[in-house]
């Protein structure tokens, strides 16, 4: 067996359910979240130079998770704008109010994330789910602080509307860094 063999066969055996629980996190469904894996790992060992740890091969494949991610919610929206050209629907939508039988009472985190878009998604999973600061979400995801910060804050008021206050989430604690500067 070659080196890089031996080393996608050891990140798949000791993180593929972590890696997996991740992608999941972003896409909210099982087969899309195993797929998102597959394809973070062939580009991943497509390349030619890897790190020898499985913890720097998880970084990489993490990065490729989230990248992949975000080009196929890209992809889908784009679609989705040019889909009624192409397509008619075959089933008219029901008119009418909504009422308690056919709404879900229960709004859980994982449709609350599903509402997100892809940015928002990935900033809330980092900061809450991989506790990275918000400088550390600005440095993996290549955006500026303040873009992140906007990210953050937006995502966490759409969250409270759709599952209630979220009393560990207010961003007081956002890492902010001055410059120096007095106006």
């Amino acid at each position: 067996m070659s080196g890089w063999e031996q080393a996608l066969e050891a990140l798949v055996r000791q993180r593929r359910r972590a890696l997996t629980a991740y992608a999941f996190l972003l896409c909210s469904d099982l087969r899309e979240a195993e797929d998102l894996v597959q394809d973070a790992l062939v580009s991943v060992f497509a390349g030619r130079r890897l790190p020898d740890e499985v913890d720097a091969l998880e970084a990489y494949v993490r990065r490729a998770i989230r990248n992949t991610y975000i080009d196929g919610f890209r992809r889908r929206r784009h679609w989705a704008t040019l889909r009624h050209l192409v397509v008619t629907p075959d089933v008219q939508p029901p008119t009418g109010d909504a009422s308690p039988e056919t709404v879900p009472v229960r709004i859980d985190v994982q449709r609350a994330l599903a509402a997100l878009g892809p940015r928002e998604r990935a900033c809330v999973v980092l900061r809450f789910y991989e506790d990275m600061t918000v400088a550390q979400i600005a440095v993996e995801l290549s955006l500026a602080v303040g873009t992140v910060k906007r990210y953050l804050s937006d995502a966490v008021s759409r969250l409270e509307g759709m599952v209630g206050p979220l009393p560990a989430a207010h961003l007081d604690d956002l890492d902010t860094i001055t410059l120096g500067g007095v106006r």
